[in-house]
């Protein structure tokens, strides 16, 4: 198990829990400061107005409640918010969101019952989530609409994903013996004011495009190696006199995976060490850019995975609550630490890094597919033949226009303000449907990707030097080829070509290389 409380969460024991379903337990001391808070909290309240406890929400603010309805204010928040469209997140999305929320209430300022945290985990270790919607939440009174769907599932509501169905909630903890959630003081309030929803999405969004950038790396060299281009685009001298950290670093990965290989060449044995007296030289003396500019393309891409990485981490740890119950201090704080921005702006530049890196896989499929531009390929890669048969052409296409659609949905999210509930709510982050926009971008490419992972494999068939690729690209010709099988003839590819994407998606790529760096 991984211990929540006490210490912040990493990003690898955040995928460990999320994409992995390592279960979870809490440590004494995360549920002390729970408890703690709580018990403040309580007493702190007597004879006090306090926004969520006795008050309305939002402009309603001005209402005070009396005390027999104070439970009830929490339960009707709860309702009258579960009212999300669109489709539902998927369970590794809710997962990642109930982490998120789960973690900040162990930090010790939301003033919710222990029982809350303790139910929350349980939940997460049974592998039981309620359904959630993707549509609902502006990202800055929190997460509400999405958050508002968990805290549903909480009480005995609405319903859940179990075992692969979508169950009523009475169903799933009949089955798992639990009891839903009693409302104490403010549990509905504690659960949907934060950023809860982006920021679990966010999280998966940052390992999943981080695994893109190495499977980009790792196809770039490919390319380069199927077309026995010059090794110095990826020297320490030339990369390292550009002082970017993300064109070192993917300068230094491509020379450690392109180790060995026996289709890179040395300029100076070719041009260096002999005395070129052609008046035109057939071999390529500078590739395309989409080849040897790898470094200066990918390392804006690894700089903006490393920085949204910083930034949805340290949101991850963060107490985003309003009001901040502060037992420590002995008072309650009232701001807006819910309010998503720095997981909205990050995830739109995110999916704008994304979006180049399926332009450069696209520029870089439509390279092997165009003779004219590789001069060492029939068209379209077709071993078959020409005019008969018609190799990865109608491939191509779904790249193509998935590139397109990646570009479009690159408009950022973050500059989409729109004022709303009565006004109170007057600029907003947007950061629920940024990191849902990213998620969508990251698939996206994924499909690009797959589709430029075939067209290479079979180049490399065409050409016949499997045997001369560097051990790691020769790892993933043959990921590939158990999925997707030379061929002449034409067949319906979809199949395969889902199969490859998926393979790709799911296989931790950065965990596999990374010994070698």
């Amino acid at each position: 198990m991984i211990a929540l409380g006490g210490k912040p969460l990493d990003l690898d024991s955040f995928e460990q829990i999320v994409l992995y379903q390592k279960e979870v337990n809490l440590t004494p001391s995360a549920v002390k400061e729970a408890t703690r808070c709580y018990e403040f909290l309580k007493a702190f309240s007597q004879d006090k107005l306090i926004y969520g406890i006795n008050t309305g929400f939002g402009p309603m603010a001005q209402y005070r409640i009396n005390d027999e309805d104070r439970r009830a204010l929490q339960y009707n928040l709860i309702r009258s918010h579960s009212s999300g469209m669109g489709d539902k997140l998927n369970t590794i999305q809710t997962r990642a969101m109930m982490l998120a929320r789960l973690h900040t209430m162990v930090l010790g300022y939301s003033g919710i019952h222990p029982d809350l945290v303790q139910l929350m985990t349980n939940l997460i270790n049974n592998e039981a989530y309620p359904v959630v919607y993707a549509h609902g939440g502006v990202g800055a009174s929190g997460d509400l609409v999405q958050l508002a769907h968990l805290a549903l599932g909480l009480i005995g509501e609405g319903e859940f994903w179990y075992q692969g169905e979508i169950l009523p909630a009475e169903k799933v903890y009949k089955k798992l013996k639990l009891k839903p959630l009693q409302i104490y003081a403010r549990e509905g309030l504690a659960l949907m004011n934060g950023t809860s929803s982006m920021t679990g999405i966010g999280g998966i969004n940052v390992i999943r495009a981080h695994r893109l950038v190495v499977w980009s790396m790792l196809l770039s060299l490919m390319v380069n190696e199927m077309m026995e281009a010059y090794d110095d685009h990826f020297s320490a001298e030339l990369n390292n006199v550009k002082k970017h950290r993300g064109q070192q670093l993917v300068a230094e990965w491509m020379r450690v995976l392109g180790a060995d290989s026996g289709l890179m060449r040395k300029r100076h044995e070719h041009l260096y060490d002999v005395k070129v007296t052609q008046d035109v030289i057939e071999d390529k003396v500078q590739e395309y850019y989409s080849l040897r500019c790898v470094p200066q393309i990918l390392g804006p891409v690894f700089d903006t995975v490393i920085n949204a990485e910083e930034v949805v981490m340290n949101e991850l740890n963060s107490v985003n609550d309003n009001p901040v119950v502060d037992y420590k201090n002995k008072n309650v704080f009232h701001g807006g630490n819910f309010h998503g921005d720095y997981i909205a702006l990050e995830m739109d530049k995110l999916k704008v890094a994304v979006t180049k890196l399926s332009m450069l896989a696209e520029r870089q499929l439509n390279f092997l597919l165009n003779p004219a531009l590789n001069q060492k390929l029939p068209p379209f890669a077709n071993a078959g033949r020409l005019g008969l048969n018609f190799g990865i052409q109608g491939m191509q296409y779904p790249a193509t226009s998935t590139v397109a659609e990646n570009q479009t949905l690159s408009n950022p999210m973050y500059i989409h303000s729109i004022p709303n509930n009565n006004d109170n709510q007057d600029i907003v982050s947007m950061g629920t449907n940024a990191a849902m926009i990213c998620n969508r971008v990251i698939d996206n490419t994924y499909e690009v990707l797959a589709v430029e992972a075939v067209a290479l494999v079979q180049a490399i068939d065409i050409r016949e030097i499997s045997d001369r690729l560097a051990p790691s690209t020769k790892w993933l010709y043959n990921g590939v080829r158990k999925l997707f099988p030379y061929f002449k003839e034409d067949f319906a590819a979809s199949p395969n070509l889902r199969a490859v994407k998926e393979w790709m998606k799911d296989t931790d790529i950065v965990a596999h290389f990374k010994k070698k760096i």
